[in-house]
């Protein structure tokens, strides 16, 4: 399987489906001497470990599949792999590390102008101010809304929906939930297809117990 189709299963957060081609990109690779491709490949390894709870393998996996990909001389997607980075560190209850990591990613993006990930990385980084053991709250709801924004802007609609289950999640958790349903229905009725998404499923599940919630 090819690069792509591992980033498409991973943009999807289907841990299994992402496993599997990271796995095949990293036998393929190496067997025809591709050392930038094996490289990315353990870094979306590294990913699905780090999500199937096996956090202390899958952090290292992908830092070193961030150095070799930077050691080949390629610029781009270094805030996407950071940004996967960063998600294995708050699964190992790193969020320190973590937001280092973002705080480099979003250095990149200001560098380079390379944006496409850039909701997805304040969004991250909401996530993990929230897993400190004294969480931001109010910062991590600035990061979500500000998430919120930038994928508005890119009319990127799959960051939206993500950015905007977060925010939903935590004004349900403060007992905002018709807040949460009012932001979060409108989104999930645009789709029209992709049902079988984890993004989706999980807007469903919020919807369902938000509606319920004054």
């Amino acid at each position: 399987m090819g690069i792509y189709a591992t980033m498409l299963a991973q943009f999807r957060r289907d841990v299994a489906v992402t496993r599997a081609h990271a796995e095949a990109l990293v036998t393929a690779a190496a067997t025809h001497g591709f050392g930038y491709r094996a490289a990315q490949g353990r870094l979306f390894l590294g990913w699905t470990l780090a999500l199937q709870g096996e956090a202390a393998a899958g952090v290292p996996l992908i830092a070193q599949g961030l150095a070799a990909h930077e050691a080949a001389g390629l610029k781009t997607f270094r805030p996407y792999g950071l940004a996967l980075l960063a998600e294995a560190y708050g699964q190992a209850g790193q969020c320190e590390a973590g937001l280092e990591a973002l705080a480099e990613a979003l250095t990149q993006v200001d560098a380079t102008e390379e944006r496409s990930w850039e909701a997805e990385l304040h969004r991250l980084k909401g996530v993990l101010l929230l897993q400190r053991p004294h969480p931001d709250v109010s910062q991590a709801e600035a990061c979500f809304q500000h998430a919120l924004d930038v994928a508005r802007s890119q009319q990127a609609k799959a960051l939206e929906l993500r950015a905007a289950l977060s925010l939903s999640r935590l004004w349900q958790q403060q007992g905002q939930g018709a807040a949460a349903h009012a932001l979060l229905a409108p989104l999930y009725g645009w789709f029209t297809e992709g049902f079988d998404t984890v993004d989706l499923q999980d807007a469903k599940a919020l919807l369902e117990v938000s509606s319920l919630t004054p």
